[in-house]
Order: C-alpha cells, then structure tokens, then sequence
C-alpha cells in the first residue's frame, strides 16, 4: 500500500456529459477549493465513463476542456491539486481490467444505476454500462484514496469500491487503501426550480428546473421568474407544505451565506413576484465571477493543453506505483 504522502488523499471524478448546475455548485463544488490545504486532492475528469452512452466526438472534447476551466473557476488551483482527464491516464483502464475479474456477477447485478440507465437507453445496453462500477472503483484505488465526496446515487459504488479493495487485501496482503465516503464539507441540497420536490439535475430534460454555473444573467432572472411557488402569500420555511417557497430561501441563504432563518425574516411580508426575482438576483452575483473567469479560461486553449499534460503526468506518476505493486502481487512479470 503507498503512503509515501503526508496528506491522505482525496478522488472526486465528475463526467465531462453535461454543464455544472447551481445545484452541483453549492451542494459540492464551491467547498472543494477548502480541501486544497488539508488534503492532496485529485479531481478528474471522467472522459471515459461518458462513454456509456453515445458521444458527439467534438462536444466530449469542448466539455472535457469546460469541466477543466469551471473547476479552476471555482477556485481550484492546478499547482495544489490534480486536474486531469481520465483518459490521459492507461493505468485506469489496466486496473480495471484485473479488478472485473475480482468482481462478482451478482454484485454488478445489484447496482441501481445499471438498471435505471438501461432503461432510460434500450437500445444501447453495453457492456460498458455493466461494468461502469467497476471501473470507478479503479479510478478510486489506483490513487489510494481515503475518501470520496459523493452523492446518494453513488454510495452503492462506493460501497462496492470498498469491498473489491477489501477481498483483494485479504487475498494478496494489504495493497488498497480502503476509501471512505466524504460527508462533512456537503453543502445544501437544492432543488428543482419547477418540480421542488426533486434535485436539481443536469440530466433533467426541462431546462426551466435547472441553473448553470456559466449561465447568462438574462436567463436565470427568466428562470427564477418562472420558479414555482406554493399556495398561500407567505415567504416561510415549510418543506413539507412549502417545497416551492423552501427552495428558493435555501438557495438565497447559501449564496448570501446566512441561515434560512435569517433568509425568511429578510422577507417577511413580500410578495412571491419580489422574493423570486431577489433570490435570481443574488444568484447571479454569485455566479458572475466565476462565469467571468470560466470564459477567460476558455479562451485560452494552449494553457489548458498545458495545465493537462502536466497534471496527467504527475496522476500517472502516483498510479504506476499503485499498478506495479498489484501487477507484482498477482504475478505478472514486471
């Protein structure tokens, strides 16, 4: 097992399928700069995984180089932490090859998402999509993770991260870091701005429920507008009765950074019309730096191509090791 690293390590992997929302934003993202300074972080850029379902070529590529420049938007540093594209890196794909056949037929059986996908893509049910977990758990491994910021709908791969890791040490000796979920640093959960009662999505195929980071101000005015409200004219926290109304104070506290509390008394006694349009106000000073900056960076191919060799050079550096000792282990000659 390496630990040649005075920081435990920290793997985050987000598809380059699709814009980052608000909601990515503020329920993740935004905290990931903080970690910088207590972990070594590697954050990646999972080109592969997409692959699942069919690509346009061009706009895996021009999303790859977006993913890349709204993370540094948001404030992560390329020089503090591990930027990379997953594909950059050969020993994601060697691993995962020696780690399917650690896995079980019946634990890939299990996996929710396998089942959602498939149906959601009938007509292109790949094996890809069937061994996608096993995958992500060499993405995981390869760096000795110790945890893994995740959503609810990626425990279950976790989980069967955790145990590929585990029966692989007892077979072999102690060769994985058994990786932890990261629950502390999660921020609110935001919610769809016309179906309250669902996450925000940048899957969902309603643009009016969601916000994107790099969003103009025009449009996400139009989009609180049209944010739906609940009955009644009071502007209170009541998630149950008020799911429409509770949303949107969520969302002004946490770009304000004060409680809903505090978000509530602010409007007490304002109307629906007024409330929303404050809570699309406050979220485009939000967002607008960080959209400034995104569009800065994406006019800069050539700094992209750079920060990516380096950091693809400095991830396979830290895999190779991993992958040599499980090359080692299993009795390849190396």
């Amino acid at each position: 097992m390496n630990t040649n690293t005075e920081k435990q390590r920290i793997f985050s992997g987000i598809q380059p399928s699709g814009n980052i929302t608000l909601g990515n934003y503020l329920g993740a993202l935004r905290h990931f700069p903080e970690l910088q300074d207590d972990y070594e972080c590697l954050y990646c850029i999972v080109d592969m995984h997409t692959l699942t379902v069919r690509q346009d070529p061009e706009l895996l590529k021009e999303r790859s180089y977006s993913l890349l420049s709204l993370y540094m938007a948001c404030g992560l540093d390329p020089d503090r932490s591990i930027l990379f594209v997953q594909s950059h890196v050969h020993q994601h794909a060697e691993l995962s090859w020696i780690l399917g056949c650690y896995t079980y037929m019946g634990e890939l059986n299990r996996m929710t998402q396998f089942k959602d996908k498939s149906a959601k893509h009938a007509d292109n049910i790949n094996a890809g999509l069937y061994t996608y977990p096993v995958l992500m758990a060499a993405d995981i491994l390869l760096y000795q993770s110790r945890f893994v910021p995740i959503g609810n709908d990626q425990k279950q791969h976790l989980e069967l991260a955790r145990d590929i890791a585990i029966r692989f040490n007892k077979l072999y000796g102690e060769t994985f870091t058994v990786p932890e979920p990261l629950i502390s640093k999660q921020g609110a959960r935001i919610m769809s701005l016309q179906e309250p009662d669902r996450k925000m999505s940048k899957s969902d195929t309603n643009s009016g429920n969601f916000v994107l980071v790099t969003e103009e101000p025009d449009s996400i005015m139009k989009k609180f507008k049209r944010a739906v409200t609940d009955s009644g004219s009071e502007v209170r926290f009541d998630p149950e009765n008020k799911p429409g109304i509770s949303n949107l104070l969520n969302i002004y506290a946490t770009v304000k950074g004060i409680t809903t509390e505090d978000a509530e008394k602010e409007f007490a006694g304002s109307r629906y019309g007024d409330f929303k349009m404050a809570v699309g106000s406050a979220v485009c000073d939000c967002l607008a730096p960080i959209r400034e900056k995104y569009e800065l960076l994406m006019s800069d191919r050539a700094q992209l191509d750079g920060i990516l060799g380096r950091n693809a050079e400095r991830a396979r550096e830290i895999a190779e090791i991993t992958k040599k000792d499980v090359y080692r282990r299993v009795g390849f000659i190396l």
